[in-house]
Parts: structure tokens; C-alpha cells; sequence
């Protein structure tokens, strides 16, 4: 992973806390990790943790200016060379799969051309939900690598399939991905 652009695009869910230590980890393997965050994940952890663990700034917004460059998104997408979604949410599963740009995030999705990994973390009842199911189809259809989710416990007590990969299991997919 040395020198290698990554961008991690962080979505709004109690697994977010994970988010960090994967970024950890990928920074210390020698990557350039950006972290991107919806407004929801911003509920759940704060921009600092990111900026602290990449040494970089946190984008959340279309209008904020990285490099000078007027459209976040096109900046973002240009460099990265992988982008891992960690946690993928059934928002941003289904907004993906229909082509929705309403935020730095889904806009971005629909920019890089770089592979992309998503890592899908929702209730066991939400990720078997024909409207989910067809979503990841779809995204695994265009070429979307999946990692997860697992089986455990959840953010509301139940044992069931939905949990987030852990960290290193994420991580380790994007290794193979990006070649080392």
C-alpha cells in the first residue's frame, strides 16, 4: 500500500468507529489515505479522529475546495486509486446502484475510475430486503468489489448477518486489490 491514494468515504452508521482503524492501518502500511464523510457518519465519529490518523483534511462538502480545485469531487476522484465505502449503508448501497449524486460522497462514487470496495454494515432485516439485495447486484454487476458483511451482533442487540468486516479483514481485501 505504500504511497498509494486511497480515499475512504465513511457513511453514517454506528460501525464508523471501525472506519478509524482501518484508516490507521492503511496508514501505516504507507498509504495516502483521504477521508470523506456523509453528514450522517458525522453524527457517529468526528472529521478530528480522521485528520488526526491521516494527517490530512476530512472532506464532507461539494464546496469545499481541495487544492484550490472548484468541484471536490472531480479533485478527489482524480488521484484516488482505490476508494473503499466503510460502512456502506443501505442509503448509500441504494443511492449508488440508482446513480443518486446529492453529497461529496455519492458524487465522488459516481466520478473515480478506480476500483471501488464497499463494505456494507446495516440490521440483519435491512441488508435481506429485496430493494438491498438488488442494489448490491447491481453494483456487483458494474464492477463494485464487496467485503462482508458478517455475521454478529448488531448495533441494536440482535445476532444476525449485517455486522461490518473487521478492519483488518477490509483491509487486507484492499491489499489483494491494489496488487500487494
Amino acid at each position: 500500500m505504500k504511497d498509494r491514494e486511497i480515499l475512504l468515504a465513511v457513511g453514517g452508521g454506528i460501525s464508523a468507529y471501525k472506519s478509524a482503524d482501518l484508516a490507521s492501518r492503511m496508514v501505516k502500511a504507507g498509504a495516502k489515505v483521504t477521508a470523506l464523510m456523509t453528514r450522517s457518519a458525522r453524527r457517529f465519529i468526528g472529521p478530528v479522529t480522521f485528520e488526526g490518523l491521516t494527517g490530512r483534511p476530512v472532506y464532507s462538502s461539494l464546496w469545499k475546495k481541495p487544492g484550490g480545485h472548484s468541484m471536490a469531487h472531480i479533485a478527489l476522484a482524480d488521484v484516488a486509486e482505490l476508494m473503499i465505502v466503510a460502512p456502506a449503508t443501505a442509503d448509500l448501497i441504494g443511492k449508488f446502484a440508482s446513480g443518486v449524486a446529492d453529497d461529496l460522497v455519492t458524487t465522488t462514487f459516481l466520478s473515480v475510475e478506480c476500483p471501488v470496495l464497499i463494505a456494507p454494515a446495516m440490521n440483519t432485516r435491512m441488508w435481506a430486503n429485496a430493494a438491498v439485495v438488488a442494489n448490491v447486484a447491481t453494483l456487483e454487476d458494474r464492477g463494485v468489489k464487496l467485503v462482508g458483511p458478517a455475521e454478529g451482533r448488531l448495533a441494536s442487540g440482535a445476532v444476525g448477518m449485517g455486522r461490518m468486516s473487521e478492519p483488518e479483514e477490509i483491509f487486507a481485501v484492499a491489499a489483494g486489490i491494489l496488487g500487494g
